[in-house]
């Protein structure tokens, strides 16, 4: 790849071939200077809300000016964290007064799994531009509404994959569709690593900081126990969507690109259990899970993804804790989430290596210029939807332990009485549950 070619494609990876969304001449007022900040929200500055807020901080031409958390105790530390030029943001324990909050141009969303979609739905229909955590959804069907929410808002809503705005991962996958390794007709995706034991608890009364109430939000009514909330929520089925979720969905993001597939894959097949943890966690720790792709490109070429996962391993795969490895008919091709990739030839005849790291800023900054230039973002709705779909048939399948037959138009599981109705959820009457369920 020429470096020109290099420099064009780091220009214009990850753009969409759906229409880009319209500003709005309110938000045109908002940013109308190159120089101007823009005020954002902070929807759930906890784990990842804390590391938004820690990069956020020192861009010059943007401003936090209201956060929100359901916890007061992690509320009062984010407006600290927040602070800029000696003053901090405002706050509340509401997302509704966040959303009313006329100056408030962005938000970005990092609740736990179960509030996603709820909270990007109501901040895209108030008219603010969106960054939401991954994954984007908690299920299929909540994706497909906020890609809806999205274009009929007619903003921005960038997915936080980060990779997609990583110089390293862009290069990446350029080389492979330019056929570095030759036509890729299978990947293999991998998350391996040590996860810690959540224990066994009992209900308890929640503690007086903690809206328990709004912290579940839409989702179903369960006595709070402390395992449940705070870093563990993805371990419950109503909550998260496990580690294939968690961090299993960014490599699948970049395998799928890689892959060149923009459309979900018409069959899923997985086995796995809880093979090592002994606690109240609910989704697997081990799983292994296909997915096909029967007619893709203008060849029609089957494609096959393969996912592994073993959350009680304290060793790398290929060299790398997470990752993927794509196989083509002249060689390979290893990323590994955050760490680098090497390339490889026929006979294992090792090409090239580069070493880095996600970058989080990049994609911050990839998000704001799409507000201000009106493009399409690296991690667009659609892009999230995708991604975030595959873990969410991936958990299914393994949960009925058969082959899904899935129509990628129609978005429904095929012939499956069991499996068919977990494309959805349930929800109870809140103001969080979204239009369209």
């Amino acid at each position: 790849m020429t470096e020109s070619t290099r420099r064009d494609f780091i220009k214009t990876a990850g753009v969409a071939t759906v229409g880009t969304a319209a500003l709005s001449a309110s938000t045109y007022a908002a940013v109308q200077g190159a120089n101007e900040r823009i005020q954002v929200g902070v929807i759930g500055p906890g784990g990842m809300g804390s590391n938004h807020i820690r990069t956020l901080g020192p861009q010059k031409d943007v401003r936090i000016i209201h956060v929100c958390d359901v916890d007061r105790t992690r509320l009062a530390t984010a407006a600290k964290n927040a602070a800029q030029d000696g003053r901090e943001p405002a706050t509340t324990t509401d997302m509704r007064r966040l959303l009313e909050n006329r100056d408030v141009v962005a938000v970005f969303i990092a609740t736990p799994d179960h509030w996603h979609a709820p909270a990007s739905i109501l901040a895209l229909d108030a008219g603010k531009h969106t960054y939401v955590e991954k994954p984007c959804s908690h299920n299929v069907r909540e994706g497909r509404l906020m890609v809806e929410a999205a274009r009929r808002a007619r903003k921005i809503c960038q997915v936080g994959t980060q990779s997609r705005s990583t110089e390293m991962n862009m290069t990446a996958i350029a080389m492979i569709h330019e056929g570095a390794i030759g036509d890729v007709l299978s990947v293999r995706v991998w998350n391996s690593q040590m996860r810690t034991n959540i224990g066994r608890q009992k209900p308890t009364d929640p503690p007086k900081e903690l809206d328990y109430e709004n912290w579940i939000g839409p989702a179903p009514m369960v006595p709070y126990q402390t395992n449940r909330v705070h870093g563990r929520w993805r371990w419950w089925y109503a909550f998260g969507a496990g580690d294939m979720g968690n961090d299993g969905v960014h490599d699948l993001d970049v395998a799928r690109w890689g892959l060149g597939v923009d459309t979900h894959p018409s069959t899923i097949t997985a086995l796995g259990g809880k093979y090592f943890f002994d606690d109240d966690q609910e989704f697997p720790d081990t799983q292994s899970v296909i997915f096909e792709w029967p007619r893709v490109g203008k060849n029609n070429q089957k494609k096959q993804m393969i996912f592994e996962q073993r959350i009680w391993t304290p060793y790398k795969m290929e060299g790398y804790e997470n990752g993927c490895a794509f196989y083509g008919t002249r060689g390979m091709f290893i990323v590994g989430h955050s760490e680098g990739w090497r390339l490889y030839g026929p006979r294992n005849k090792e090409l090239k290596t580069v070493s880095g790291g996600a970058n989080l800023l990049a994609h911050h900054r990839n998000f704001f210029d799409c507000i201000r230039t009106n493009r399409t973002p690296a991690a667009d709705i659609e892009i999230g939807h995708l991604s975030s779909s595959l873990c969410h048939l991936g958990n299914i399948a393994t949960r009925v332990r058969r082959v899904l037959n899935f129509d990628p138009k129609t978005e429904e599981i095929l012939n499956d009485k069991e499996a068919g109705p977990m494309v959805r959820r349930t929800y109870r009457d809140h103001w969080g549950r979204p239009r369209g369920v």
